[in-house]
C-alpha cells in the first residue's frame, strides 16, 4: 500500500497542479474520479494489465471509455500514465489528488459512528466543535454501530476519537491485564 502511494504521488501532485493552474479543480476531480472508477472495474483492469497491449491501446481504450468526460488534457494524463506503465495507480491517484483538493479547500470528511442516531442538532453542535478544533470545514458523515453499546468515535484523516463505551472498556481491561 505505501509503495503505492509513493508511485502515484507524483502523478497526483502533476495532476493538482495542473489542475489549480488552470483553475479547474473541480473538472479534474471528476475525470480522475471516473478514470479511477473505470481501473477499478475487473474487465478494464484486466485489460489494462494485458501485457499484450501496447501503451497507447490501453490509453486509447480508457479514453474512448470516458467519452466526452475527458477533456485534452485528461487524456494526456492518461497517455502518460499509460506510456509509465502506471494506469493502475489510478485509484491511488485520484485518493490523493482529493486529499490535495481537501486541504486547499480547508475541508475535511469526519466519519462519527455511534451507538444510536443523531439527531440534526447533536451532529449540528459536533460540527461546530470539530470545525473550531480542526480549523477546517466539515464533511460529517455518520453511521450507527450497535455493538459501541454507547458514545461515538469521530475518525478525521489520521485523527481517532474513540469516546465509545466498547472503547473505554477494552482501555480499562488493558489496564488490568497490564
Amino acid at each position: 500500500m505505501a509503495q503505492l502511494t509513493t508511485l502515484a504521488r507524483p502523478y497526483a501532485k502533476a495532476a493538482f497542479e495542473t489542475a489549480v493552474a488552470a483553475d479547474r479543480l473541480m473538472d479534474w476531480s471528476s475525470m480522475l474520479g471516473l478514470l479511477a472508477a473505470l481501473a477499478k472495474m475487473e474487465q478494464v483492469a484486466s485489460f489494462l494489465a494485458a501485457p499484450s497491449r501496447s501503451a497507447e491501446q490501453q490509453a486509447l481504450t480508457l479514453i474512448d471509455l470516458c467519452g466526452d468526460s475527458l477533456d485534452k488534457s485528461g487524456q494526456n494524463f492518461v497517455r502518460v500514465l499509460a506510456n509509465n506503465k502506471r494506469l493502475s495507480l489510478l485509484p491511488e491517484v485520484f485518493k490523493l489528488f482529493e486529499e490535495l483538493k481537501a486541504e486547499r479547500e480547508k475541508t475535511i470528511e469526519v466519519e462519527v459512528i455511534s451507538a444510536f442516531s443523531m439527531d440534526a442538532q447533536a451532529q449540528q453542535k459536533l460540527s461546530v466543535a470539530l470545525k473550531n478544533r480542526l480549523k477546517r470545514e466539515i464533511k460529517l458523515n455518520t453511521r450507527v454501530d450497535k455493538f459501541l453499546i454507547g458514545g461515538i468515535v469521530v475518525r478525521a484523516g489520521d485523527l481517532v476519537i474513540d469516546g465509545s463505551i466498547r472503547g473505554k472498556l477494552n482501555k480499562l481491561a488493558e489496564t488490568m491485564n497490564a
